[in-house]
C-alpha cells in the first residue's frame, strides 16, 4: 500500500479529463498461475495463484477424466487381473500398495499402485526407490520398468483423487520434506495430482535424488498449471506412451 497515496493523486490529477484510465498492478511474485481478474463479494480482485481448472475448464477437465479413466479401466481389466495374479504369486503380501499422499489444496489422499517391493512403507520417513534396490521384486521390477504398477490409480480417477494428466503425487514423507526446501512446492496441489504429467514426459521420472531434480520437476509442475489446455493434456498422454516404452529412469 506504499504507492496508494501516489495514485490517488494521479486519479484527483486526472478526475477533470476525458482520459481512460487503467491501473496494472506491480504484481510483486515472479510465478504466476492462472493470473486473471475476477470479483470476490462484488469486489474485483487480481489472482495471482489459482486453479486453471475453474468454471468451464473444472467441467470439461472432470469429464474427460471420468471418461478416459473408465474407458481405459475397460479396457486393462484382464490384463490388472493378471498382473494382481503376478503380484500374489511373487511374494507375500497385499497385491494392491495403497499410499497416503497430497491431494487437491493438500488434502490427504490414498493413492493405489500394484505392490512391486517386499515392503510398504507409508511412514514418517519414505526410502526412494534406487537402481538394483534389493527390496523390488523380479516380478515387481518388471512392473516399474514398464510402468503397469500404476494402472491402479485409474481407480483414483473415477474416485475423484486424482486426475489422468496432473502434477505427480509425492509420499507425505517427501511432501513435508521439499515443501521447507523448494519455493512454490506446494503450489502444486492446486489441482488434483496425476498419473502422469509435464515432468515426466520431459525426462524427470523415477528417483529424485538430489533437491535439484526435484526443483526442475517442481518447475514443469507450475508450468503446466499456467499454460493448461485440454491439447496440452493429450499430448501429455500421448507422449506418456513413447516415454513408458523407452523404460527411461524407470526401477
Amino acid at each position: 500500500m506504499a504507492s496508494q497515496p501516489r495514485i490517488l493523486k494521479l486519479l484527483e490529477d486526472l478526475r477533470d479529463t476525458t482520459a481512460s484510465i487503467y491501473f496494472v498492478p506491480d504484481i510483486f511474485v515472479s510465478d504466476l498461475i492462472q493470473a486473471r481478474v475476477d470479483f470476490v463479494g462484488g469486489l474485483p480482485v487480481v489472482a495471482v495463484c489459482e486453479t486453471p481448472f475453474y468454471g468451464f475448464n473444472g467441467i470439461v477437465k472432470k469429464v474427460g477424466d471420468y471418461l478416459l479413466a473408465s474407458l481405459i479401466l475397460l479396457a486393462i481389466s484382464p490384463l490388472m487381473l493378471a498382473i494382481a495374479i503376478g503380484v500374489k504369486l511373487s511374494s507375500p503380501g497385499p497385491v494392491l500398495f495403497r499410499q497416503r499422499r497430497y491431494g487437491v489444496d493438500g488434502r490427504k489422499i490414498v493413492v493405489y499402485k500394484f505392490r512391486s517391493m517386499t515392503v510398504a512403507e507409508d511412514g514418517d520417513v519414505v526410502r526412494q526407490a534406487t537402481r538394483n534396490d534389493s527390496r523390488i521384486t523380479r516380478f515387481g521390477a518388471f512392473l516399474r520398468r514398464t510402468s503397469l504398477d500404476e494402472l491402479p490409480q485409474f481407480i483414483n480417477v473415477l474416485q475423484g483423487r486424482m486426475s489422468v494428466v496432473g502434477p505427480r503425487p509425492h509420499a507425505v514423507a517427501h511432501n513435508e520434506l521439499y515443501r521447507k526446501l523448494i519455493r512454490g512446492y506446494m503450489i502444486r496441489h492446486k489441482v488434483r495430482p496425476g498419473i502422469t504429467g509435464l515432468a515426466q514426459v520431459n525426462g524427470l521420472r523415477g528417483e529424485t535424488d538430489t533437491v535439484e531434480k526435484m526443483k526442475l520437476r517442481i518447475e514443469y509442475d507450475l508450468a503446466y498449471l499456467r499454460s493448461w489446455s485440454l491439447a496440452l493434456d493429450l499430448m501429455i498422454v500421448l507422449k506418456t506412451v513413447t516415454v513408458v516404452l523407452k523404460r527411461q529412469n524407470a526401477y
